[in-house]
This record gives C-alpha cells, sequence and structure tokens, in this order.
C-alpha cells in the first residue's frame, strides 16, 4: 500500500495524534515536500489535536472560508464541541454538506459526522455516514460505535476488516484493545498487552496510561490503576477519562473521590458520567419529596 506508493511522511504525525501525544503532533508538524492532498491531511489531523486539546477557538478564528473541505469538516467539530448552544446550528450545517453530492461522500466529512452523531448518541445516523468505510480512521470510528451499541459482533467484524488492511496499524491495535475490553472476561489480559506494548515503543500518554488503567480496574488491580491514573493526571490534569477513571478507582480503593468528580463537573459538565450522577441525584431528591 503506501510502500508502493513511496515514503508515508504523515506515519509518525498520525502515530502521536492517535496515541494522544496531541502536543507531540503539533510540535512535529512541520514536514518538509509534502504533496498537497498530504498537507490537507497533516492541517487536519494538526488541527483535531488542537481540539484534541481543548483549544476549540484557535480552531475556529485559523481555518477560514478558502481552506479546504476537509479542514471546514474539522471547522465544525470544533464549533459543535466549544458551546453547547452551537450544536444545532452545527448539526443542520454538517446535515447540508453531507446531502451536498459534491463534498457530501469526502472521507473526513464523514467522519467528522460521525463523531458528531456519536456524541449525540444517535448511533444509527453516525453510521450512516461511517458504516461504509474507506479509511483505517472510519472503521477505528466504526468499532468504536459499535462497542457502544453493545454490538461487539459488529464491532469484531470491523476490526477484522482492519486487520486484513494492517494488522500493524496503530489503529488496528487500539481497536483491538478496545474489542478486548468490552467482552472482558479472558480478553482484558490482551487489551493489557496491547497498551503494554505501546508504552514500551511510544512515549506515555494519558491515553496509554488510561487504557493500562482501566485493564488494570477490570482485573482488580486497583492500587496499580490509581498509580497508573495519577501518573496521567500529571501529564494532564483536566482530561477527562482520567478524572473519570480516578473517581471510580478511588471509590475501589476506599479514598474519597470528590475532587475529582468536582474537577469533572467543572471541566466536562457534558461528561457520561457527570451526567449519570446528576440523574442519580434528581431521581434520589424525587424520591426524598414523595416521603415527604
Amino acid at each position: 500500500m503506501a510502500s508502493m506508493a513511496g515514503p508515508d511522511h504523515l506515519f509518525n504525525l498520525r502515530n502521536h495524534f492517535y496515541l494522544g501525544a496531541y502536543q507531540a503532533a503539533i510540535n512535529n508538524s512541520e514536514i518538509p515536500n509534502l504533496s498537497q492532498e498530504d498537507i490537507v491531511e497533516r492541517d487536519c489531523l494538526v488541527h483535531r489535536a488542537y481540539i484534541a486539546l481543548g483549544s476549540y477557538q484557535l480552531v475556529i478564528s485559523e481555518i477560514d472560508e478558502a481552506a479546504a473541505t476537509p479542514l471546514q469538516a474539522v471547522k465544525l467539530l470544533a464549533m459543535y464541541l466549544s458551546s453547547p448552544e452551537n450544536k444545532e446550528s452545527t448539526i443542520s450545517s454538517l446535515k447540508e454538506w453531507l446531502a451536498d453530492p459534491t463534498v457530501g461522500n469526502n472521507a473526513t466529512i464523514r467522519l467528522i459526522a460521525g463523531t458528531i452523531f456519536m456524541h449525540e448518541e444517535d448511533y444509527n445516523e453516525a453510521l450512516k455516514h461511517t458504516h461504509s468505510g474507506g479509511t483505517m480512521d472510519l472503521h477505528a470510528l466504526n468499532v468504536q460505535i459499535f462497542i457502544k451499541m453493545h454490538r461487539s459482533d459488529y464491532a469484531e467484524k470491523q476490526l477484522r476488516v482492519m486487520q486484513q488492511i494492517d494488522e500493524d496499524h496503530t489503529l488496528t491495535q487500539l481497536a483491538s484493545a478496545w474489542l478486548n475490553l468490552a467482552v472482558g472476561g479472558s480478553k482484558i489480559q490482551e487489551a493489557y498487552l496491547i497498551f503494554q506494548d505501546f508504552s514500551e515503543k511510544y512515549p506515555m500518554t494519558s491515553l496509554i496510561l488510561n487504557g493500562k488503567a482501566v485493564c488494570c480496574m477490570h482485573m482488580g488491580n486497583f492500587e496499580e490503576a490509581e498509580t497508573l491514573l495519577l501518573e496521567a493526571l500529571n501529564k494532564d490534569a483536566k482530561d477527562p477519562e482520567t478524572l473519570a477513571n480516578l473517581v471510580v478507582c478511588s471509590l475501589h480503593v476506599g479514598k474519597s473521590s470528590s475532587r475529582y468528580l468536582n474537577q469533572l463537573k467543572l471541566s466536562h459538565p457534558e461528561h457520561v458520567l457527570v451526567k449519570r450522577g446528576a440523574s442519580a441525584e434528581d431521581n434520589f431528591e424525587r424520591a426524598l419529596q414523595s416521603f415527604a
């Protein structure tokens, strides 16, 4: 594939992005001798890295009307995530793009559509745009969507497609770890080994540390999980997955989780753990009132 077409100049940049080394992706994005197509992909990865770091306004201001279609799609994701009041208008813009035959089939637009509709928990709408695949990113997103739908059978079919394309691809390995975690049981150890392999090959990131920590929690090793999560917290004190996992882990090791939960509420009020906690509190309040 890539080897026949010449060197893959974006290989390291993609890997940084996939493994959560977002700042490293940004810092190492000045790559010489890129084709125009590679320049657009490079810019998309860099702006997606900024989005992952929460720098939505930077992305919105840097991508202007003259930018290529894939970059416009990335800007839509930044607009969607930047404020709740933007969501409806952003989704309606996205739907207009998807209905336009000249751009609607663009892989980046389909990837962003899948990502946004997955955030909305509208999995059928997400799959409408991602199911045909075409890129490793789209196949990996399909695996995530099917796992969220509790359809590990379909996720496994997508993973097989990825393995046929490139078994050693970082996204194939990540998707395999996600599926192993979803299936559970003896598969947890396999997921742990994938994250362990990443931690030996690449600089440690919050994503890798969280992956190892979740495996440890599944296996009942909460002390080891806590050590990994505190290391992740040192790397990024606002990472929502680290904070959410620390809430769960703290409860299991008999420590207070309120500080982590409060941090999560402040920095990521839309996080599923915050929403679940709020709805549980509401139900509790209603139950108390019914007895009052």
